[in-house]
């Protein structure tokens, strides 16, 4: 007797599902990721070009949507907006000197719009932002936390576009 009304809901749910929990209107079929623009203040060169690529390959590889340029029933767009390295935690020296940072901490941030033509509630615009703390020299990891910083947001981004449950 429960399972006849589960199964009319069931038939009458209009999102397809995908591996990883995204909920796609069915009408979805095109996005477009445009390229992000490096306007931090400070500037890596390769930054933009590794942080388009990574949400391309994460929608890619968890949806069905073809990726094109140009018209699309979904866009993404914006620019990286915060490149900064900070102290995370400051070390106490024991011969007078000041003190210097026992972490540091490399934080990004990217102001994202998406735009779902198909369904307009869930039509975004909003910053995101992610760090990771580390010890030593920037120079030797830079390129490593850049990638495990993108990972975090680009899960973040997917799931705010197609995680609406």
């Amino acid at each position: 007797m429960f399972f006849v009304p589960l199964m009319l809901v069931c038939q009458a749910c209009t999102y397809r599902l995908s591996l990883d929990g995204a909920s796609i209107p069915p009408e979805l079929k095109t996005i477009n990721v445009m390229f992000f623009e490096n306007t931090a203040p400070l500037v890596v060169n390769n930054l933009s070009q590794l942080f388009t690529e990574a949400l391309k390959e994460r929608v890619r590889s968890q949806t069905s949507l073809s990726m094109v340029r140009g018209e699309a029933d979904a866009t993404m767009e914006g620019q990286i907006t915060g490149y900064g390295i900070a102290p995370a935690s400051i070390q106490a020296t024991t011969d007078n000197r000041a003190p210097i940072a026992g972490l540091t901490r490399l934080t990004i941030t990217v102001k994202v719009k998406y735009t779902n033509i198909a369904n307009k509630k869930y039509n975004f615009e909003e910053s995101f932002s992610r760090f990771k703390d580390f010890s030593g020299a920037l120079s030797t990891q830079e390129q490593t936390l850049i990638l495990d910083i993108n990972k975090q947001l680009t899960e973040d981004i997917f799931n705010r576009a197609f995680a609406n449950w």
